[in-house]
């Protein structure tokens, strides 16, 4: 599971933020503190889908799913 924050932390902070000395906790919102938008969103995804092998349906797109990286590597856990 660390492994995969990791990953997730890496490239968020790296492609998405452009700030690659930004740490995320675990915890940390990603939505609904506006530190990634909907544009964004889609990117993560596609990573997701490519890094780990999953798929991430459309409805699943959103701050229930996606807020934070807790909440996505359990997603991403529960379709390996």
């Amino acid at each position: 599971m660390t492994n995969v924050i990791g990953q997730l932390t890496t490239f968020i902070a790296n492609d998405i933020l452009k700030q690659p000395s930004r740490s995320i906790a675990p915890d940390e919102s990603l939505i609904s503190s506006g530190l990634i938008d909907s544009f964004s969103l889609m990117d993560v995804a596609l990573f997701v889908e490519d890094t780990f092998g999953v798929r991430i349906e459309d409805t699943e797109l959103n701050a229930e799913t996606f807020d934070n990286l807790t909440q996505l590597t359990d997603l991403i856990e529960s379709r390996k």
